[in-house]
C-alpha cells in the first residue's frame, strides 16, 4: 500500500514516514502544494495525508485537484488548525477523514487503514476470494487455515491484484504500486517476475489454485470466478 505524505513540518513527515514504513507502507514525501501536485498527476495512492498549511499555498487546493481528475485516492487532512471551518470544507471537497495535530501515530495508522478498508474493500476487514483469504487488518494471508509466509513486497503484490481481480494490470502500473516514484529510474522490470513467481511458489505450495495468470507482453491477471 502505497502513502503520499504531504506535510512541510520535516520532523514531523520523518517520522510519520518512519512509523508507517514499519507498519509496511510504501510512503513518499511532498513538502509543498507543487511536489504534489506533481506527484498526484504521475502515480495513485492508496492515502494521502494532506497538511493544510503548506509554504506556498493551501493543501486543499491538492484535494480540489484529485477530485477534478476523478482519482480515488484516499485523503485524511491533517492540521495544526483545529477549526470547524477547516473540517467541513476539507470534508466537503471530499475528504475522508480529519486529524488535528498533535496525534498519535499508532490513531494515524488506524485511520489511514479505515480509509483504505473503505475505499478499496467496501470497509471488510478480510478479502475472501475462495479458499484464500487475505486478514486486512494482519496483513496476513490464508489458504483455508492454513498462513502463507509472504514478504512485504508478495503480500502488497497479492493484494494489489486481488483488489484488481479479472483486470488485466500493466507490468508498469505494478512496478509504480510496489516501488513509487523509484520504478521510472528502474532499467527492467525483472523485479516483478521474481517476486510473482515467489508468490506463485508459497500459494501453490500451500495448496491454493493458481488465479493469477501472465498475459505475455502486457501484465497479470487474478484470474477468478
Amino acid at each position: 500500500m502505497k502513502i503520499l505524505i504531504v506535510e512541510d513540518e520535516i520532523d514531523l513527515a520523518q517520522s510519520m514516514t518512519a512509523y508507517l514504513k514499519g507498519e509496511n507502507y510504501l510512503c513518499e514525501l511532498a513538502a509543498d502544494c507543487r511536489t504534489a501536485m506533481e506527484k498526484i498527476e504521475l502515480f495513485d495512492y492508496d492515502c494521502v495525508l494532506l497538511d493544510i498549511t503548506l509554504t506556498d499555498g493551501n493543501g486543499l487546493t491538492v484535494l480540489k485537484e484529485l477530485k477534478a481528475n476523478n482519482k480515488t485516492d484516499g485523503v485524511i487532512i491533517i492540521s495544526a488548525r483545529n477549526s470547524i471551518d477547516d473540517k467541513i470544507d476539507g470534508l466537503n471537497l471530499g475528504a475522508d477523514d480529519y486529524l488535528s495535530k498533535p496525534f498519535h501515530l499508532s490513531e494515524l495508522n488506524a485511520r489511514i487503514a479505515a480509509v483504505i478498508r473503505r475505499r478499496r474493500f467496501d470497509g471488510n476487514k478480510t478479502l475472501v476470494l475462495n479458499q484464500l483469504v487475505i486478514d486486512l487488518v494482519g496483513k496476513t494471508v490464508f489458504v483455508d487455515d492454513r498462513q502463507v509466509d509472504l514478504t512485504r513486497k508478495e503480500y502488497d503484490l497479492l493484494l494489489y491484484l486481488a483488489s484488481n481481480k479479472n483486470r488485466v494490470i500493466s507490468k508498469n502500473a505494478i512496478a509504480e504500486h510496489l516501488s513509487g516514484e523509484e520504478s521510472t529510474s528502474y532499467d527492467n522490470l525483472d523485479f516483478i517476475y521474481s517476486h510473482m513467481k515467489n508468490l506463485k511458489r508459497k500459494l501453490n505450495q500451500a495448496g491454493c489454485e493458481d488465479y493469477i495468470r501472465s498475459l505475455y507482453g502486457v501484465g497479470y491477471k487474478f484470474e477468478i470466478k
